[in-house]
């Protein structure tokens, strides 16, 4: 398997600029009014969550393109040495499916998704990788990131993402590869995963400079940052759907 050093002088890294009052999508949730999650789900569904079937399709920008002969992941940071893995090499390594629920902030769920992919443990190990940090900044095409602690990318329900419902991620979702995180709001599952920084201290990522919860945890409702808020009801009700 081929890797090569890396360097974190690219443009993938460059932080975004802050969001104008236009896109202030923290603000826009803060407005609207909340609602309150089906009993009949139990405590499988978080609070002031709506259940659907479809797959709302939410992000920031444009979908990006690429080309597989020149992608590529890159781990860097407070490691051992740092690496680069073309699209070839993730499907070298141990394949994972994973079936878990995914909950949106914008008040949307979905039930027994299905995703397959790379472990980050099995990447770790197969390429003697020494995590040296408790955090990991995950980078993302286009200029996006978004803090996870290292804990949660080790869950066993966390991946790096190359299938989605025994088919490869659409680009809409994150082709080629998006992260899926376990137990977080679904900012933190970036899309358009292009490197994973480990660190030593926690700082804050795109959405979370932008009003977001540093830690987005679905059922202690960690939305945002700050006071408990009224989110709509209904902004994810008007995006695209799989």
């Amino acid at each position: 398997m081929a890797t090569q050093p890396v360097s974190r002088k690219r443009r993938g890294f460059r932080l975004p600029s802050e969001m104008s009052d236009r896109h202030n999508k923290a603000a826009r949730l803060k407005k609207a009014r909340a609602v309150l999650s089906d009993p009949a789900h139990g405590s499988r569904l978080p609070p002031g969550q709506i259940l659907t079937e479809r797959f709302p399709i939410l992000h920031e920008g444009e979908v990006p393109s690429y080309d597989l002969a020149t992608w590529s992941l890159s781990l860097l940071g407070a490691l051992n040495k740092p690496v680069q893995l073309r699209y070839d090499d993730l499907l070298q390594l141990p394949q994972t499916q994973v079936r878990c629920d995914i909950h949106c902030v914008t008040r949307w769920s979905k039930f027994d998704t299905v995703w397959s992919g790379v472990h980050l443990r099995d990447v770790l190990h197969a390429l003697d990788i020494q995590p040296q940090g408790r955090f990991v900044m995950a980078h993302a095409d286009t200029n996006y990131q978004t803090n996870i602690s290292l804990d949660d990318l080790l869950h066993a329900d966390s991946l790096l993402a190359l299938t989605y419902d025994d088919k490869p991620l659409t680009p809409q979702h994150g082709w080629p590869l998006r992260l899926l995180v376990a137990g977080r709001y679904f900012w933190k599952s970036a899309k358009w995963l292009r490197a994973l920084e480990f660190t030593s201290t926690q700082t804050p990522g795109f959405w979370e400079r932008n009003g977001f919860h540093l830690h987005a945890d679905p059922f202690a409702e960690q939305r945002f940052s700050g006071e408990a808020l009224d989110i709509p009801d209904d902004e994810w009700e008007r995006k695209a759907y799989d």
